[in-house]
């Protein structure tokens, strides 16, 4: 496939970001609370207050799929499901779903970081009991969200093979699907098995059903919440499946994956960059986009489509992979063996613009690029994304720097894969701490708010800090370190913290916007004469 067609756009694709606006980086999980990880309870409500009063009209965060091996966001088992570790359990106790004492395992686990193995015994436990009562309760069960039979309809597309999928996974003591039993090893084989058929894996996919219902229908309060604080919601679309998901499984016609087997052809991940000498190995497979672009792309559109039923606006990660992705080959330790291919280009945007005319997308246009990658972004008019970390210790050239920053751009201190930038400062070498201090004319004692008033004062229509360079955390505070295969995802804030951010720093901050201009249009101070 090629990518020539950059050149015949004569004018962008998209045109969204037009305004100025400031936004925090939080995932929902690093919520305070006493339920193992954050949930979609009373703290959402503090967290949009504190936003409302604080001027801040964004809330972004990673995706929000049920987590899968390393308990990443970014590799779930469906691009499509919600994750239910995020569904708030006091709210089914209200809806006499679950008895108070249900929730007394979660209540032992450790609430200032995420135990995600204590999360998975203590949780999915009370999850499918919630959906036992509602089968107990028959015709007087509780439905808080809606009736779950439309859900199922509405909703069957992708959530009968998730469904599924989850529940043959545990009948197969959690193996990955290419290890099943070979009835059973694709969902188009699977759908007319005896083992799919069997009443325990029927009623277990039932109530993963449920837990979708159960999270959908808590995301759409949350939703209407945040619409009436006047925040708008930035979600996140990892741009592979992971390879064990119901996506490979159910679809590998549309993945580079071996139809008899399900073994992958070549697997995804970036060359040696800057964190990671190896490169990454994400081990996820590669599109077929062949496959994609025979029938309209109409996998992704649905994708998209679901991505903004929960959310205003969606960041694609890793946007050079539209342009060329690295393919490595599948029996590669490590990814530093691999080449360059070419991806859908421009064609992709255009099925998306078709169809999605109003779809408002961020290009995470991060790394190495080549001018191709930045053709691409250019033709669609998409926004890219600057990162304040990576300007520093080297020349005037860097294209971090913001000098060389526009308009249509998201500017961030650092991402959830970067430190934070306390942390940052503080391990970074004299060089890089001298070119920080010099260059923003500070003293380094603030490095965080430094960061900070650097992201409100930038010439990009939309700053996104992390919650963390708000709250002048340091290392201990990094939500994920690339490479790096456990320990990850865990951080979580405290209510402490974030009462005390709502009660000293909001005032600040909204007066930073409005120097700045990104207080959310409704709250800005007419100027004197208008």
């Amino acid at each position: 496939m090629s990518n020539k067609s950059v050149s015949d756009s004569p004018a962008p694709l998209f045109n969204w970001l037009v305004e100025r606006g400031a936004g925090v980086l939080l995932h929902p999980s690093s919520l305070p609370g006493d339920q193992g990880i954050g949930v979609l309870d009373g703290a959402v409500d503090a967290w949009l207050a504190l936003l409302k009063d604080a001027g801040i009209g964004h809330w972004q965060f990673c995706p929000l799929g049920p987590t899968g091996f390393g308990d990443s966001p970014y590799q779930c088992f469906s691009a499509f499901a919600g994750n239910p570790y995020l569904v708030d359990l006091r709210a089914l106790v209200e809806a006499r779903l679950l008895r108070d004492c249900d929730l007394g395992a979660l209540r032992t686990l450790p609430q200032g970081r995420v135990d995600f193995g204590g999360l998975y015994a203590a949780k999915w436990p009370a999850l499918f009991l919630a959906h036992k009562n509602y089968r107990t309760a028959g015709r007087r069960a509780a439905q808080p969200y809606g009736d779950f039979p439309s859900f199922r309809a509405e909703h069957a597309d992708w959530l009968e093979s998730y469904a599924l999928f989850m529940a043959l996974k545990d009948r197969f003591d959690g193996r990955p699907w290419w290890l099943w039993p070979e009835e059973v090893r694709f969902f188009a084989r699977a759908k007319s098995s005896p083992l799919a058929a069997e009443a325990d894996v029927v009623m277990r996919a039932e109530a993963y059903a449920f837990a979708q219902y159960l999270f959908y229908g808590q995301w759409a309060e949350v939703r209407a919440k945040a619409r009436a604080a006047g925040v708008t919601l930035i979600g996140d679309a990892p741009i592979f499946a992971a390879r064990d998901s119901a996506d490979a499984w159910s679809r590998p016609e549309l993945f580079q994956i071996d139809q008899k087997t399900g073994a992958p052809l070549a697997v995804a991940g970036v060359p040696p960059d800057y964190f990671s000498a190896d490169g990454q190995l994400w081990g996820n497979p590669l599109y077929d986009w062949a496959a994609h672009a025979a029938d309209g792309f109409a996998w992704w559109l649905n994708r998209l489509r679901a991505n903004f039923a929960l959310c205003d606006i969606v960041r694609i990660d890793h946007f050079r992979g539209f342009d060329t992705y690295w393919s490595i080959p599948a029996s590669a330790s490590t990814a530093r063996t691999g080449e360059w291919k070419p991806g859908p280009g421009l064609a992709f945007f255009r099925a998306v613009r078709a169809a999605l005319p109003d779809a408002r997308l961020i290009a995470e246009d991060l790394g190495d690029l080549l001018p191709s990658v930045l053709a691409l972004r250019d033709a669609t008019g998409l926004p890219g994304m600057t990162v304040l970390q990576f300007a520093f210790g080297g020349g005037a050239d860097n294209l971090y720097l913001p000098h060389h920053h526009h308009a249509n751009s998201v500017h961030y201190p650092g991402t959830h894969d970067n430190d934070t930038t306390l942390g940052w400062y503080r391990s970074a070498d004299e060089k890089t701490r001298d070119h920080f201090r010099r260059y923003l004319r500070v003293s380094g004692a603030e490095a965080g708010w430094d960061a900070v008033r650097t992201a409100y004062a930038s010439v990009s229509h939309l700053a996104i800090v992390p919650v963390q360079d708000f709250l002048s955390l340091g290392s201990e505070a990094r939500f994920n370190t690339p490479g790096k295969a456990d320990g990850n995802w865990q951080w979580r804030c405290t209510t402490a913290q974030l009462d005390k951010l709502h009660r000293e720093s909001a005032p600040y901050l909204r007066e930073l916007g409005e120097l700045c201009g990104r207080l959310p249009f409704a709250g800005r101070v007419a100027e004197p004469g208008l």
